[in-house]
């Protein structure tokens, strides 16, 4: 196999022209075959397959840069660069990133994973460079969905400042997750179709060369260029900013592309080459069916279907199934996205209310104030948005939302250690930072019923409020116990004495587990659902100490601004008299890996927590 070949950065130069294409397909065979045991990002890396080579080729690495946007397409990146042996342990534990990551490989310069994000980085290396006086070429890589980013835009309007080389390459797929929404991709889609312009400029001046005075003509028409060009010209916009726009050209054309790059190389400010590729080419289920694909578990090479069929509801499924239930009942509830109408389960909702449903791009800061508009004006907002990402709204959450007292709800998904796709994606820090702002009320349920209960009372509820719930499966265990929802009320499960397990969301079903251990040693133990992260039951806390020695707050959030530390605030206030011991997650960013083995490295799993009961009170004694 000529992949094989590849042992390092830049061996793909030793390749002959005439093996490029067998090599694109030996990546695209090898990245379906590995991913469709380990899972990952798909569509993405098969449609920048030759745009990858084709940087490759045209740049030297490590010594030039390449900042991958997002970071989901930096699968080839990985292969050119020697890390194919890695694949096997993509994005387990210990293993490869998912994502570009500077620990992993000096070619990787920047470390990615949220969206629209490359041109800035890309500009403060270039700026970097400048300053040092040398001399490297620095690519930032950005996809059509993160240009609905407005942080690109931030971006670009300085990037046309520059006077020295930085290359844009927009590759441009017509798709974020799910299919580009609004008037940059409308924009783009003009772009994809201006070729008949540029042959009929070839044309005319052609044709206006074989007359007598027709060069003068050419030279008239040339003092209007600019004028021409607003109305014809791809990349206006672009050029406008002054930015060099150059293309489109096929994302599938290494040659094409590799002429283009190196001419990139020789302007002295930035320039954007657009790229047209295809998500998933190569593998007709992800040509077919790009969004199941952006991000796909294991799966059946043959069918493209699932290895593991799913048999029962996870949390978003739920959500999905309530909001259309919220929605039928009151034609006030709106639901708004940013990008993600079938990752946050509103894929329905947009086929049964479209005049309800926005999705309004990878833009979560416009997501939140546009929310909040639609509150002021007597609509009911549901924001679905994933953990990880709504923290890049938390200026919008505090200014827009929260001191305006709206009735805004955030659906807050992949709430919690989600896995695989690491540090940029763990939804560990959203109590932390919500509970910080006034007005903000946050609530997590225990079980899949309890998430239902939740998002009616969100609803009802007058006031900025979140509903956080994790990735996976929907626990459906302790379903006898349903007691109404109150503001700021927990819910004792089990009243008993010695040891008080206060937990929230899905830290109950490990307190269930961990109560069954320590009964087992010979302890009783209280199980109260806390629900409310803000306001803490400050009642509850408060008659706890009468029958209780020790209590235990329990949370898959940082302990940091968490509700464990509203807790022990309750007890010092209040001078209480009982023991306190924090579970949370450590001031630390947790990497990627199976759920279950994070939490036992982190120390929030069941036998983790029950050890560390056990000696609390034996230190005690």
């Amino acid at each position: 196999m000529i992949l094989d070949l590849i042992k390092k950065e830049n061996d793909i130069k030793k390749i002959s022209p005439e093996k490029y294409d067998q090599l694109a397909q030996e990546i695209r065979d090898f990245l379906i075959s590995k991913i469709s045991v380990t899972g990952g990002h798909l569509g993405s890396n098969l449609g920048a397959v030759e745009l990858t080579m084709a940087l490759h080729l045209a740049l030297k690495l490590p010594e030039d840069k390449i900042i991958w946007d997002v970071g989901h397409q930096s699968y080839t990146h990985k292969l050119l660069t020697g890390r194919q042996a890695g694949f096997d342990t993509l994005r387990k534990h210990g293993g490869m990133a998912g994502f570009p990551k500077r620990a992993e490989s000096d070619c990787d310069a920047f470390d990615t994973g949220h969206s629209s994000t490359s041109i800035s980085a890309g500009m403060g290396l270039v700026k970097a460079r400048d300053i040092q006086g040398l001399k490297h070429t620095v690519v930032s890589v950005i996809g059509d969905g993160a240009l609905t980013g407005g942080m690109a835009y931030e971006a670009l309007n300085n990037a046309g400042r520059l006077k020295s080389n930085f290359i844009i390459v927009l590759n441009d797929n017509a798709m974020s997750i799910s299919e580009n929404v609004g008037g940059v991709p409308r924009y783009l889609q003009s772009i994809r179709t201006a070729d008949t312009y540029i042959e009929m400029k070839k044309s005319m001046e052609k044709a206006l060369k074989k007359i007598p005075k027709g060069v003068q003509i050419i030279d008239t028409l040339k003092k209007y260029k600019s004028s021409f060009k607003q109305i014809f010209e791809p990349g206006m916009l672009f050029e406008d900013m002054g930015v060099t726009y150059l293309g489109p050209v096929d994302g599938h054309d290494i040659q094409q592309m590799v002429r283009l790059f190196k001419e990139a190389k020789k302007i002295d400010h930035a320039v954007l080459v657009h790229v047209i590729t295809k998500k998933g080419k190569g593998y007709a289920p992800a040509e077919r069916h790009p969004a199941r694909f952006h991000g796909t578990e294991p799966f059946e090479i043959e069918t493209g279907l699932p290895k593991k069929q799913k048999t029962k509801a996870n949390y978003t499924d739920v959500f999905a199934t309530v909001i259309n239930k919220l929605a039928a009942r009151n034609e006030k509830v709106v639901a708004v996205t940013a990008a993600m109408p079938d990752g946050t389960g509103l894929k329905r909702f947009r086929n049964l209310y479209p005049d309800r449903f926005f999705d309004v791009g990878i833009a979560e800061e416009h997501a939140v104030t546009f929310a909040a508009g639609l509150a002021a004006g007597g609509m009911i907002p549901v924001v679905a948005m994933y953990s990880s990402f709504l923290q890049r709204a938390y200026d919008q959450v505090i200014h827009d939302v929260c001191i305006q007292d709206l009735h805004v709800v955030f659906a807050i998904d992949r709430a919690g250690i989600v896995g695989s796709d690491g540090e940029t994606h763990q939804g560990i820090f959203d109590m932390s930072y919500l509970a910080t702002v006034p007005n903000m009320h946050i609530m997590a349920p225990k079980n899949k019923w309890e998430l239902s209960d939740m998002m009616k009372f969100a609803v009802t509820f007058d006031h900025p409020i979140a509903v956080r719930y994790p990735r996976g499966l929907a626990y459906d265990g302790l379903s006898e116990y349903r007691s109404p929802i109150e503001l700021g009320r927990a819910e004792c499960i089990f009243d008993e004495e010695e040891i008080a397990l206060f937990a929230i969301g899905s830290m109950v079903k490990t307190a269930q587990s961990v109560r069954d251990a320590l009964k087992e040693k010979g302890h009783a133990c209280t199980l109260i659902n806390a629900r409310f992260a803000k306001p803490v039951d400050e009642e509850m806390i408060k008659s706890l100490p009468a029958k209780h020695k020790l209590i235990v707050s329990m949370e898959e959030n940082i302990a940091d601004g968490g509700m464990g530390e509203k807790v022990r605030a309750v007890i010092d206030d209040n001078d209480l008299d009982v023991d306190f011991l924090l579970i949370a997650l450590p001031d630390a960013y947790v990497e990627h890996g199976n759920v279950d083995i994070l939490k036992q490295e982190v120390g929030i799993d069941d036998k983790t927590i029950t050890e560390r009961i056990l000696k609390t009170i034996e230190g005690k004694a």
